[in-house]
C-alpha cells in the first residue's frame, strides 16, 4: 500500500508541475481516497484562460507524467473544443477547464467530505 501511496503521490507531482510549465492557475487537489465509491482517489482541477492554452497544459501534463512516470493517460476527452479536458490516469483524473466553465461545473465541491488542497499560482 505505502508503494501505491509513493507512486500516487509522484504522480500528482508530475501533474502539477506539467500545469505549471504551461502557467496553468488554481490547482486544487481533491482527495476522495477515504470516501468510499468514488470513481477514482483523486482530482486535480485547474484553468488555462483560452482554448489553446487548455490543450497546451494537457498536452504539457501528458508529457512531463510519460517522462517522469512512466505512465500514460487511459483516455484524453474534451480535447476537440478545449473548454473542459479529462484525463484519466486510473487513480488520479485531471480536469483542466476554461474559466467560465470551471466556475459553472464547481467540481471541486461536490464531494464536500473530500480534503481539498489548493496549490498556490506561480507568478
Amino acid at each position: 500500500m505505502q508503494k501505491e501511496d509513493k507512486t500516487t503521490k509522484t504522480l500528482i507531482d508530475k501533474i502539477v508541475e506539467g500545469i505549471q510549465e504551461k502557467k496553468g492557475k488554481g490547482i486544487t487537489i481533491v482527495d476522495m481516497e477515504k470516501l468510499g465509491n468514488s470513481i477514482c482517489d483523486y482530482f486535480v482541477i485547474c484553468q488555462g484562460n483560452s482554448p489553446a492554452q487548455v490543450s497546451a497544459i494537457t498536452d504539457s501534463v501528458e508529457d512531463v507524467v510519460r517522462i517522469g512516470c512512466k505512465r500514460k493517460p487511459y483516455a484524453i476527452d474534451g480535447l476537440r473544443n478545449a473548454q473542459w479536458v479529462a484525463m484519466d490516469y486510473g487513480d488520479v483524473l485531471v480536469h483542466v477547464f476554461l474559466p467560465d466553465v470551471r466556475a459553472f461545473y464547481d467540481i471541486e465541491h461536490l464531494w464536500a467530505d473530500a480534503k481539498i488542497t489548493n496549490i498556490p499560482d506561480l507568478d
